[in-house]
């Protein structure tokens, strides 16, 4: 029987028979293996395409009366500052050799709903964003989904808890992109090993029942996790992008925008009319290929506070003035907080007292902050990342920004569901 990658309700496998699930320090290894026989895949398939418009163009040169031209020189005109063009795997190919299982597709249909209906007012739970600052180690990782979904049967009624897994980084000036782009942490960038692996992983992390939130930093990634994402983000450095909020107008999951590194929750508000609008943009199928997209524009749009380079906007004023402007703009009061970032002045151990003063907010009746963000991991802290010895890394320890540890995030999840609670109450007797 020939290898191939076999969905479980419970776990991937890979090989010939077995059925065992594939240990989580493995899914590197075959994410390579998987990789590679795509590529070899996708470079028959590209010298095909030559070989048709090396044969049809001509025809269509003569129709339209353009004679052959001579050769001319390019040099230093084009891909001047390219210094190398690899073949890359395209999501129709992933998503072939690692198809979505029943459970992950019930995960992430009822987390989309449940998200849906608390950004929307039916739900009157609170939506939790937990989750590493970025996925480096896909064991840890799934270590982490475990935890998640403890907290998930734990809280359930009152809150809809979902996972980071963000594989893409946003840097301000150069540094380590993410596990999609460099997924062996050394430099080497096997882009297309990242991306068999992070839809590997969301696989995984969604066959425990944990629905998962990304943060997409262009237009090709989100196809290679297409119906596993939850959650997607727009994080504050693209906020103002309008490709990013012609492309989030399209996605069928829930979607936030972060104010401003600057503070301006203006440019999230404009971020959130164009992402509730529709498009027609240039984007590309799942073919990879360029297209021309129509979308109907994406009414779960809403702002998410940061807090910005002066200080924390999370305070009940905060809220009230993000409720005004929202108002002001014909838009649903719609508030997530971010608990870390400006919001926790980049200390993780602030995040608890960022919780502590929303849970007081939500425990007073405030309706409009429909959810939380939290950058949590196995081991509070963070390390630096030496790209020569990746494997003296600290394990569960964040390699981008710091992060709180399990015990720190149980108590901020308990203290989320009971303010959740006294919420409901206080509303109950409005």
């Amino acid at each position: 029987m020939a290898a191939r990658v076999r969905a479980s309700s419970r776990s991937w496998t890979w090989g010939t028979t077995e059925e065992a699930p594939i240990p989580a320090d493995r899914i590197l290894e075959d994410a390579t293996r998987i990789a590679d026989l795509l590529l070899d895949v996708q470079t028959r398939v590209n010298a095909q395409i030559d070989a048709a418009l090396t044969e049809l163009l001509p025809g269509v040169q003569q129709r339209l009366g353009v004679e052959p031209a001579d050769p001319v020189d390019l040099s230093g005109l084009v891909n001047a500052r390219i210094t190398g063009l690899s073949v890359v795997v395209t999501p129709a190919a992933v998503a072939a050799v690692v198809p979505l299982s029943p459970g992950s597709v019930a995960t992430t249909r009822t987390g989309r709903r449940a998200v849906t209906a608390v950004v929307e007012g039916a739900d009157d739970r609170l939506a939790v964003i937990a989750g590493p600052c970025s996925i480096h180690d896909p064991a840890a990782a799934l270590e982490y989904a475990a935890f998640l979904a403890r907290m998930r049967e734990r809280h359930g009624r009152d809150l809809e808890i979902l996972m980071r897994t963000y594989t893409e980084k946003p840097r301000t000036e150069v540094d380590w992109k993410g596990f999609a782009y460099d997924p062996f942490l050394d430099g080497s960038s096997r882009i297309s090993v990242g991306l068999v692996a992070t839809r590997m992983l969301m696989c995984r992390i969604t066959e425990l029942g944990v629905p998962v939130a990304a943060e997409p930093l262009n237009a090709l990634t989100p196809q290679y996790v297409n119906g596993l994402v939850t959650y997607n983000g727009v994080g504050a450095r693209n906020v103002t992008d309008q490709t990013a909020r012609e492309r989030v107008s399209g996605f069928s999951s829930v979607v936030g925008f972060k104010n401003s590194p600057e503070g301006s929750i203006d440019a999230a508000i404009q971020a959130v009319v164009a992402a509730r609008a529709p498009h027609e943009f240039l984007g590309v199928d799942h073919h990879g290929v360029s297209a021309q997209l129509s979308t109907t524009g994406n009414d779960t749009a809403h702002v998410i506070l940061r807090g910005d380079r002066s200080g924390p906007n999370h305070s009940a004023a905060h809220i009230a003035e993000t409720r005004r402007k929202l108002a002001g703009r014909g838009l649903p009061e719609v508030v997530v907080v971010d608990a870390s970032h400006g919001n926790s002045q980049k200390d993780h151990r602030r995040q608890i007292e960022v919780v502590r003063d929303l849970a007081g907010q939500l425990a007073g009746g405030e309706r409009a902050i429909r959810g939380v963000m939290l950058e949590s991991n196995l081991v509070a802290g963070r390390q630096d990342l030496d790209r020569r010895h990746p494997e003296r890394l600290q394990y569960g320890t964040s390699v981008t920004d710091a992060c709180i540890d399990l015990d720190t995030t149980e108590v901020a999840l308990a203290e989320l569901a009971a303010a959740t609670r006294a919420r409901r109450a206080v509303v109950g007797r409005g």
